[in-house]
């Protein structure tokens, strides 16, 4: 997997391959995640929390997209392995092929883009 997707994005987007994971039943799946400093919050692929069978919330939340687009999303814990460490609790869920990961995990690591090579470290 590239460091940057230029296929899903334009202009090219630094993404990474987490490994998700059902804390329950330990089951786990490689999935893209774009790194999104603009996000408050990690967003996971719908899809794959159900093929996961992740234990959802019954409460939703509220997104609001810089495009002032709003909508509800509910919540499920899951695993999240980024740059080998591990990430626990809720995380909201979308209805995309791809997650994001937002400032409440890459607050925690210090990465480093390297735009015009088209790649990124964990610094």
């Amino acid at each position: 997997m590239p460091d940057y997707d230029s296929t899903r994005f334009s202009p090219p987007a630094p993404v990474a391959t987490v490994t998700l994971r059902n804390p329950e039943s330990g089951m786990s799946v490689e999935v893209t995640m774009l790194l999104d400093t603009g996000a408050d919050v990690t967003l996971l692929p719908q899809g794959v929390a159900e093929k996961l069978g992740l234990s959802y919330s019954a409460n939703s939340y509220e997104l609001i997209s810089f495009e002032d687009h709003s909508s509800l999303a509910h919540a499920a814990r899951a695993e999240m392995v980024f740059t080998g460490l591990t990430f626990r609790g809720q995380f909201l869920l979308v209805e995309r092929d791809w997650g994001i990961i937002g400032r409440n995990v890459l607050n925690v690591v210090s990465l480093t883009y390297n735009g015009p090579k088209l790649t990124w470290v964990r610094s």
